[in-house]
């Protein structure tokens, strides 16, 4: 919900996937709730990885467990942990959500104030200025959207 839904109190959405970037982008995004006196939706996107889906041509069935959801929510909850203040954790929602990132990051920032995202995650292009994720949601997304650089000097 916007700010204008929500009495004034804006709803930042912030992509999470343990990087630097996506670490400094929650930073931001709570130091901005804090001022605005708003929310932080910590979205962290996982899937099954493709090398379980196939080899080669011919699909590999993966049984369906809970285990891939819930790596991902012990991450985005230890991600959390090491970088939000306790006092500022009641401010901050996790969801760890299956689907491909942008798509994921995108469909939460619906009706969101604002999506930050870290300009490059763990990706397969490490090196690329701009990762895929956080082009697609510049392009795509229907709030603004900032992007956060890694701190220099901190470590993840």
């Amino acid at each position: 919900m916007s700010a204008a839904i929500t009495n004034g109190a804006p709803r930042i959405v912030v992509g999470v996937d343990g990087s630097p970037s996506s670490r400094a982008a929650l930073r931001w995004a709570v130091r901005q709730a804090n001022l605005t006196n708003g929310t932080v939706d910590a979205v962290m996107a996982w899937e099954i990885p493709i090398v379980l889906q196939s080899y080669a041509m011919v699909p590999i069935y993966v049984e369906p467990d809970d285990s891939f959801d819930e790596n991902a929510r012990k991450s985005i909850e230890a991600v959390i942990s090491e970088e939000v203040e306790p006092a500022d954790s009641q401010r901050v929602r996790s969801l760890a959500i299956n689907g491909h990132p942008a798509r994921v990051l995108l469909d939460n920032a619906a009706g969101a104030d604002l999506l930050v995202v870290g300009s490059r995650g763990h990706g397969e292009f490490a090196e690329a200025l701009l990762g895929s994720v956080s082009q697609n949601c510049v392009h795509h997304a229907s709030c603004p959207v900032l992007i956060m650089r890694g701190e220099r000097g901190r470590a993840a």
